[in-house]
């Protein structure tokens, strides 16, 4: 199994992009900006999307994705979410105003996008590969992603504050690998982090002491312009597990 970092960055601004990543060639987890940098012809193989919240830096490029390859796809773009992120997207987005709504057209039995509801904890199997929606605390529903290939489990949080019922899933992950997981503001805002749904390097620090495996941590969706001075205090308050920070173009083989 193979995961490719189309996009990494809490925002936008020059070369950043905003979290997409891709399984395979067939699957997409989040469809932030980063997506948009896939050819057509790779757009078109996309069978999957599994989206972690309805905010826009993670969903916003559904629609697009779904346009863009139209014309090369014989088939709906199957986009996993939670229930209440499907009902997000077709209340704010695409709701005839915004967006069309693809779930229906170009007609219903033919639709561009089918949603596919999911629930925490319940395994979806494409193939060999077992997705698993994992526990967050965000400021709208919100789930991370346990993607499993059998040898090993890459997680990825999603949008969370300090999430106890994170870290108690993956201390049930035998095969865990890697953990990459959102460090958004810096320590000093602290206070709006929890309030907002978002990790300091501090409150990193406070759920890693509840990790009981080993994990390569890398960390992501940090605050356009503060990637250096966030990473800093990541190194300090973290440093015993050897963060390192996700850059775009990585790729993991696991």
């Amino acid at each position: 199994m193979r995961l490719t970092v189309l996009g990494c960055y809490g925002g936008i601004g020059g070369s950043r992009r905003t979290t997409a990543l891709l399984l395979d060639d067939d699957i997409l987890i989040d469809a932030g900006s980063g997506a948009g940098d896939l050819t057509l012809e790779r757009m078109a193989r996309l069978e999957h999307i599994f989206l972690t919240h309805a905010h826009l830096d993670h969903s916003g490029f559904v629609p697009l994705l779904a346009d863009a390859a139209a014309f090369l796809r014989q088939r709906p773009l199957n986009v996993h979410a939670l229930p209440e992120t499907i009902a997000a997207l077709k209340k704010n987005m695409l709701n005839g105003e915004l967006w069309p709504d693809y779930s229906v057209l170009p007609n219903a039995d033919n639709p561009y996008i089918c949603f596919v509801p999911l629930a925490c904890g319940a395994t979806v199997q494409i193939g060999d590969r077992h997705i698993t929606p994992l526990p967050a605390c965000h400021s709208v529903p919100a789930v991370g992603y346990c993607v499993d290939s059998g040898a090993g489990s890459f997680v990825y949080s999603g949008d969370t504050t300090d999430c106890e019922e994170f870290w108690a899933a993956l201390n049930r992950i035998e095969n865990l690998r890697y953990l990459m997981i959102e460090t958004t503001f810096l320590n000093a805002a602290g206070h709006a982090a929890a309030m907002s749904g978002h990790l300091t390097a501090e409150l990193l620090a406070r759920g890693l002491a509840r990790l009981q495996r080993p994990v390569q941590l890398l960390i992501t969706h940090m605050e356009p312009g503060k990637e250096e001075r966030i990473m800093a205090e990541v190194m300090d308050d973290c440093g015993t597990f050897q963060p390192m920070q996700l850059r775009q173009g990585q790729q993991f083989v696991f």
